[in-house]
């Protein structure tokens, strides 16, 4: 985690903690960052979007709570914890971006092929 060696409160005693932590966060961020979100939603519209670093910030103040070796000082090292680990985030997303826009995963494969065929239940005149 890039937050870890960039910002002064946030800090690990072994990289089995930060790999935990990071681990931890990646699943909090897939499970329970998209409800608080979604209850944090009107509070996200009138800051203009801005509301969505501190539900961040709070997810990784989270993360120093449930991980050992893991620490987290103020919110405020959260918060710009919580910007940086987006930041990279964004970065890397889009080096895996296609040209169509989607993220696709890395496979051995030079290019995606569309598959051709009926799809069950289609509501088009002729099908189904």
């Amino acid at each position: 985690m890039v937050a870890a060696w960039l910002v002064s409160g946030i800090r690990y005693d072994s990289t089995w903690s930060l790999i935990g932590a990071a681990l931890l966060l990646g699943i909090l961020n897939a499970f329970l960052r998209p409800i608080l979100l979604l209850l944090a939603a009107p509070l996200i519209i009138l800051t203009l979007g801005l509301f969505i670093f501190v539900v961040n910030g709070l997810i990784l103040l989270f993360v120093n709570e449930l991980v050992p070796g893991f620490h987290v000082e103020t919110f405020g090292s959260a918060f710009w914890g919580a910007i940086l680990i987006s930041l990279v985030s964004w970065l890397l997303s889009a080096f895996f971006r296609g040209s169509d826009g989607r993220v696709y995963p890395i496979t051995h494969h030079r290019s995606i092929k569309r598959v051709e065929g009926r799809v069950v239940g289609s509501s088009r005149p002729g099908e189904g």
